[in-house]
């Protein structure tokens, strides 16, 4: 078991009179990181009761249930642990109720596989009582606990086929690719279909494939309406579920003169480069990939917002090109400053652009390749 960065950050929060939610795409390891947890406290003496979304009993037990009918459920436990949280109608009332009674004196623990039935429905009643993070798959340095030679010599495997917990543990090439077909075909957008949010899952599936082979490129969604046959704002409809089940995630463009800079155009990535590979069917070595350059890309930006959001640092993140074709593959801005970054597989150099030095005379600018990405991770 890979011991999780983000650990210490959640543990810091109980018991201070806020909802815990741990939200990320499914089978990154939110339930093992909270049993982990629950673990610890209760070696402390504290006692655990725990639900699960799944089943339709523990669904039963939360739904629509005022405060006299709450309390019997969790009266004599300190820790209130509800698995796969999004599949209980109205969970945000029911954890509103909660939280405004007990305050400090019980802590309720809650993940979730996607956005759209857990975070959304319980925003406005959750205000103020809640405290998110963000589970992703494994980080490099979770994987490889800052060992260069390691994380080198498993640098190409990673590349190919991502960092999902079961992936990572699987001691062969066809054994991370079952596991990998497995995520791709039963459970990536498995709640976008339970909550019946698409017509087509066919639809669905293909604007999966066209995204797979645009990463690191700007997408349109008139192309992509063209090419699958819908209109474009079920193509964006489509890509917000995704994005909602923590699948890809678009990254917006860094513009202040309209005139130079293009400022519609989003470019999407995976959250996990080796579900993408999966989705084009090309486990290939990076000597005989085309794409080799826009994997990097992918997952440097990947691995530096996990590195962010363990880190408890928040961050706006951007592309930037102009009409002319100038770019800079990731802006990062953190309080009010700007970090450019160009992610190069190899050695190759590059300088920043003269259009981006003259429009953001501050912003610091570099190259990350293989010999420094570990330091930008870090």
């Amino acid at each position: 078991m890979y011991y999780r960065l983000i650990t210490e950050n959640i543990k810091k929060n109980f018991f201070s009179g806020k909802v815990i939610m741990i939200v990320g795409a499914r089978q990154v390891g939110k339930t093992t990181l909270c049993k982990s947890i629950l673990s610890d406290f209760e070696k402390e003496g504290k006692k655990v009761f725990s639900l699960n979304g799944d089943y339709p009993s523990d669904r039963e037990s939360f739904l629509n249930k005022d405060l006299e009918q709450l309390k019997p459920i969790v009266d004599k436990y300190d820790i209130i642990f509800i698995d796969e949280g999004q599949k209980i109608e109205s969970i945000g009332q029911s954890l509103k109720i909660l939280v405004d009674h007990y305050g400090e004196s019980k802590q309720f623990l809650v993940t979730g596989s996607s956005s759209f039935h857990l975070l959304d429905s319980s925003s406005e009643t959750l205000t103020g009582r809640k405290r998110v993070f963000k589970l992703y798959q494994l980080s490099y340095s979770e994987i490889f606990d800052n060992n260069p030679l390691v994380a080198n010599k498993s640098l190409e495997q990673t590349l190919i086929y991502g960092t999902y917990p079961e992936v990572v543990k699987a001691t062969s090439n066809k054994e991370k690719e079952g596991a990998l077909l497995e995520l791709t075909t039963s459970t990536l957008y498995k709640d976008i279909l339970e909550f019946q949010l698409v017509k087509n899952p066919s639809v669905l599936q293909n604007l999966l494939k066209a995204l797979a082979l645009q990463i690191g490129s700007e997408v349109s969604y008139n192309e992509l309406s063209n090419l699958l046959g819908i209109d474009n704002s079920t193509v964006e409809k489509y890509i917000d579920l995704l994005e909602k089940s923590f699948v890809v995630f678009r990254l917006p463009p860094l513009f202040t003169n309209k005139r130079k800079e293009i400022s519609k155009s989003k470019k999407i990535y995976f959250y996990d480069v080796g579900i993408r590979n999966t989705i084009i069917n090309n486990f290939n070595t990076l000597d005989l990939r085309m794409d080799t350059g826009a994997i990097w890309e992918n997952a440097m930006i990947v691995e530096r917002m996990k590195r962010n959001e363990y880190k408890r640092i928040r961050s706006n993140n951007y592309f930037w090109r102009t009409f002319n074709q100038s770019e800079v593959d990731l802006i990062e801005e953190v309080d009010g400053k700007l970090k450019a970054f160009e992610f190069k597989w190899g050695n190759k150099k590059a300088k920043a652009p003269k259009a981006f030095i003259e429009s953001y005379k501050n912003a610091t600018f570099e190259v990350i390749n293989k010999d420094n990405y570990l330091d930008f991770l870090s």
